[in-house]
């Protein structure tokens, strides 16, 4: 089914993003390897079962996504699915010891880079034929509740929540899907700290459980890979005893 398909992942060089480009590929997807580090998206491309292309972009800026999706479509044709990937956090701070700087740097690439790489999907996969394609946003558990001390992060995740609402209402039109997943504590060289502890509500430090980023990469691929008439609008994905269902 997805055999010369087309996916651009964007924050591809490491993490979620890194498993889910080598999972797609290895589906028989060729696949677009974005992020801001050339170097790690060409080691990347060495671990790819299939064709990829490397092109490192700052999904916060517009004119280097609109060539980033140009580029995409020269070299093959079409783009059939696009997962929104690439994310930031701030320090950890008390909101009134924010910086703007801080909350601006968060704000353009997790909610503001959503929408541009978005708009420029939108604007292939209205024209190619066959018609539409497949948009998937990394969205988070923090789309539902925060962590203590992430303000820029959780207002952007929640922000991508209604992106994708909005996305999924005005792509119904040219046969354009979009999905969220939301994903709790896999574990990537972001997350490897919580084995030693994590800020918790209560104010305590406690180590918290993570699952294999594996799993995260192949539900994305099983979300890929359904026809465009069925569609998974909202998934959670998560360590299954990290502190997000209860109360603390």
């Amino acid at each position: 089914m997805s055999k010369n398909k087309v996916a651009l992942v964007t924050g591809a060089g490491s993490g979620i993003g890194k498993a889910t480009s080598l999972a797609l590929s290895k589906a028989g997807y060729r696949v677009v390897l974005t992020g801001r580090t050339r170097e790690r998206l060409e080691a990347v491309k060495t671990e790819a079962a299939g064709e990829t292309l490397v092109f490192d972009c700052d999904v916060g800026v517009p004119g280097e996504v609109a060539d980033l999706f140009a580029a995409a479509v020269e070299t093959f044709g079409r783009l059939d699915l696009l997962f929104n990937n690439a994310g930031s956090g701030a320090p950890p701070k008390s909101l009134e010891d924010l910086t703007f700087d801080e909350w601006q740097r968060v704000v353009n690439v997790n909610l503001t880079g959503v929408f541009l790489c978005t708009r420029e999907a939108f604007r292939v996969m209205k024209e190619q034929q066959p018609r539409g394609g497949r948009i998937i946003n990394n969205g988070s558990i923090s789309a539902h509740v925060p962590r203590p001390l992430s303000a820029p992060y959780t207002a952007t995740k929640h922000g991508v929540t209604g992106l994708t609402r909005s996305t999924s209402l005005d792509g119904r039109a040219y046969d354009i899907v979009c999905s969220q997943i939301d994903i709790g504590n896999a574990l990537t060289e972001m997350t490897a700290r919580m084995g030693g502890g994590v800020p918790q509500a209560d104010g305590t430090l406690k180590p918290e459980p993570t699952m294999d980023v594996q799993h995260v990469a192949d539900t994305i691929v099983q979300m890929a890979d359904l026809p465009l008439e069925t569609n998974v609008q909202f998934m959670t994905i998560m360590a299954s005893k990290m502190p997000f269902i209860g109360r603390g």
